[in-house]
């Protein structure tokens, strides 16, 4: 399905969106546009080299990568666009490395099953030190709290407190064959991991387990509990947590502890799709014993601006997140390095690609700034911390666009679109791609909630309209069949793991079409005197229209 959005109006919009379509003649850019796929090669080869050590925030890596970027923004013509008229923003966190020999010990009619820590379970103690927990008994919540305001609230009239929660990943659409009111096949936001940890947490719940499925999580087990531990962050002072951990639970693992209970995973998701469905007891208990190990770090986000030549107190927000994760011991292949060039040196190579043309092209009437975020991987805590933090009004940022590819393809016939429906930048990127010969498809697994899963989500829920996209797997050779080949192996074996590597092969053909279309709508808000907005009904334009006294 082709997403067709030129004709619609956006929700409290001043100005009709033909104002920000500017024609691509009119901009002088040539045939082959502004982006140069080999700069992006050159950036990612040098990003995601072993001199940078997987890049993970407050290791020997990252002074490397803050320097090249603040090096490669300044080079590009940019400014400095940081605290104290430098390059960065200071983000304080606490870095907490669990260490190996975690265990979670289910007992269930006098047996009891001890989960190890990666081949069964991925356990993230919350606090600092040592995590012991006794005889907790377990609850089964199905979705959790997926909409509490339309009753879908597992929780609601349940004591919670002192226990530990089972929980499904997603939400009850997924597999209802029905829409239940969640959108269909999408993940709303009430399915996401973190916001039914917070529900449970707030509930009382002493800590939450999540049965893993590929299907609702887009990703094998073997991405998280069959690889290397990596550490999880929290911004400092680390502040004592009542939820003692989180942890996701390999789905084989947990199925003989629920079959001696008379249990199946299929009757448990038929009887928690009602919105009268309320947590219950599994008439079992779970230890759980790990050890955090804490420090404190300062991490950095980078920052450049290239200031509007009319409007410079208004503003277009670039990011994408330097990050990847670090140097962590070696995996089975001896490699100790998550190079992460995939995720996310082509992202930010992207940045750096789009921010040189944008210093060569005309001024833009509106200022444009450039972040590459840190920790985004640990729970999106650097553009988290500037949305609460902005170095530049939130108000007056008109769009923020996001440059978090997920695979290096070649040259393709489409872009996809992340999220469909939530802001009327969503007709500017078609007519970007249309100036390629590209067409914008709605991401194909919306199961996954990409959406409130990278960098740009802190600043839609602040109300700021916020893009993100992908290049497209339909290929101009070999098809949406050989796109796909390229992404399923990705995901199957590399993605967070050791193999992210730069390839000399790749092309960045695929990777260029996306910065160009990029690179063409951030021109277009810049140039523009218009607002973007948000789709009428979202949550999002509620936020944005508090703050309209400061775009007048």
């Amino acid at each position: 399905m082709t997403i067709v959005l030129g004709d619609r109006q956006p929700c409290g919009h001043a100005e009709p969106m033909r104002i920000l379509l500017l024609p691509l003649a009119a901009l002088a850019l040539t045939a082959a546009g502004p982006i140069d796929p080999a700069r992006i090669k050159a950036d990612v080869r040098t990003l995601s080299s072993d001199a940078f050590a997987g890049r993970g925030p407050g290791e020997p890596g990252e002074a490397a990568t803050i320097a090249f970027l603040a090096r490669q923004m300044a080079a590009a013509g940019l400014a400095p666009g940081g605290e104290n008229g430098g390059w960065y923003q200071k983000v304080p966190l606490v870095r907490l490395d669990t260490l190996p020999g975690g265990t979670a010990t289910l007992s269930a009619r006098g047996r009891a099953t001890v989960l190890r820590d990666g081949p069964d379970l991925d356990i993230n103690p919350t606090n600092a030190g040592v995590t012991d927990v006794r005889n907790a008994p377990l609850l089964f919540a199905g979705w959790g709290a997926p909409d509490p305001a339309r009753g879908w609230d597992a929780f609601q009239g349940v004591d919670v407190r002192g226990k530990v929660v089972v929980m499904l990943a997603g939400d009850p659409d997924l597999e209802g064959g029905r829409d239940l009111g969640f959108g269909g096949r999408a993940l709303v936001v009430g399915g996401r991991g973190g916001t039914k940890t917070a529900a449970a947490a707030k509930a009382g719940a002493l800590g939450v387990l999540f049965i893993h499925e590929t299907a609702a999580y887009s990703w094998p087990y073997a991405q998280a509990g069959d690889s290397i531990r990596v550490p999880s962050f929290a911004y400092a002072p680390l502040k004592p947590n009542a939820l003692q951990f989180s942890g996701i639970v390999r789905g084989p693992a947990i199925l003989p502890v629920l079959a001696r209970l008379g249990l199946t995973l299929p009757a448990l998701k038929a009887r928690a799709r009602s919105a009268s469905f309320r947590a219950f007891p599994l008439q079992a208990t779970v230890s759980v014993a790990a050890t955090n190990r804490a420090r404190e770090v300062v991490s950095h986000n980078v920052v450049g601006v290239l200031r509007g030549a009319a409007r410079p107190d208004e503003f277009v927000l670039y990011g994408a997140h330097w990050d990847a994760n670090g140097h962590n011991g070696p995996d089975r292949t001896g490699d100790a390095i998550r190079n992460g060039a995939v995720d996310n040196a082509t992202g930010t190579a992207e940045l750096l690609e789009v921010a040189r043309a944008f210093a060569l092209a005309r001024r833009p009437a509106r200022s444009v700034v450039f972040a590459a975020w840190t920790a985004e991987e640990k729970g999106l805590l650097g553009a988290e911390y500037y949305a609460q933090h902005p170095l530049y009004s939130l108000a007056r940022t008109a769009a923020v666009i996001n440059l978090d590819p997920h695979v290096v393809l070649p040259a393709a016939r489409n872009l996809e679109l992340i999220g469909p429906g939530q802001t009327d930048l969503e007709s500017l990127l078609v007519s970007a791609a249309r100036e390629q010969g590209l067409r914008v498809d709605p991401e194909p697994s919306p199961e996954a909630g990409w959406y409130f899963r990278s960098d740009h989500y802190p600043f839609a829920q602040r109300g700021v309209p916020a893009l993100a996209f992908r290049a497209g797997r339909d290929l101009k050779v070999g098809g949406l069949r050989a796109g796909q080949r390229v992404v399923g192996a990705y995901n199957e074996r590399c993605y967070h793991q050791p193999c992210d590597e730069f390839s000399p092969a790749w092309t960045f053909a695929g990777t260029a079409q996306e910065a160009l279309a990029a690179f063409r709508v951030g021109q277009m808000v810049a140039n523009s005197s218009a607002w973007p907005g948000w789709t009428a009904g979202s949550s999002f334009a509620t936020v944005r229209a508090a703050s309209a006294g400061d775009r007048r």
